[in-house]
Formats: C-alpha cells, sequence, structure tokens
C-alpha cells in the first residue's frame, strides 16, 4: 500500500513545526503560537501570537515563519497576522511541548 503525500496545509503544518522559540526550546506549533494557518491558491496565512507583547524575538519569529512557509513547493507568499485574543497561556502548550519543557527542567 502506498502512503498518501501528504497535503499542502499538512506540509506547511510540519514546517512550522520546525521553527523553536528562541528562549524556549519548544517549537511554535507545541508551545501553541500558531493560532490558525491556511492555505489557498499559493497564499499560507498564518494567524500567531507571542508568549508576551514586546517579545525581544518577535522579529526573529517573524522571519523565520516567513522563510520556512516560503520554502514549501506551492507556497508563493506569506500573510502573517499577529494576534492578542485570545492571550498565550501555558495552556495551549501541547503535550509533547510539556514534556520538552519538562525534560529541560520548566514547569508548566
Amino acid at each position: 500500500m502506498i502512503a498518501a503525500s501528504p497535503t499542502l496545509l499538512e506540509r506547511c503544518w510540519a514546517a512550522l513545526a520546525t521553527i523553536e522559540d528562541p528562549e524556549m526550546p519548544v517549537n511554535l506549533v507545541d508551545l501553541g503560537l500558531i493560532y490558525g494557518l491556511t492555505v489557498e491558491g499559493g497564499r499560507a496565512a498564518v494567524r500567531l501570537t507571542f508568549t508576551a507583547m514586546g517579545c525581544p524575538a518577535t522579529d526573529f519569529i517573524l522571519q523565520d515563519v516567513r522563510a520556512k512557509l516560503l520554502e514549501e513547493p506551492g507556497v508563493g507568499a506569506v500573510d502573517i497576522e499577529v494576534v492578542w485574543d485570545p492571550p498565550w497561556s501555558a495552556s495551549r502548550v501541547t503535550a509533547e511541548g510539556r514534556e520538552t519543557l519538562r525534560a529541560w527542567g520548566l514547569s508548566v
């Protein structure tokens, strides 16, 4: 049996999961920073937040998100919307993210 190839949307989610927060050893998806992702007509639209307003890594993260998504064949443009509502909280961290943070000695 041949496995189905991942869709462009699945590949984009996987690409975002390769970007680690510069201040924590967890990727953006497991940290719960990605609030939404759509891909339509070669344009990826990402809704994301940060752990705090004034996050010093904001520009780096935005650049990484744009660059990673543009590396995906089929994505020709990326729109990023930074949202603050609902505010990020530790409850958004996935089970995998919690496990990683605990392994680094951080409690969640």
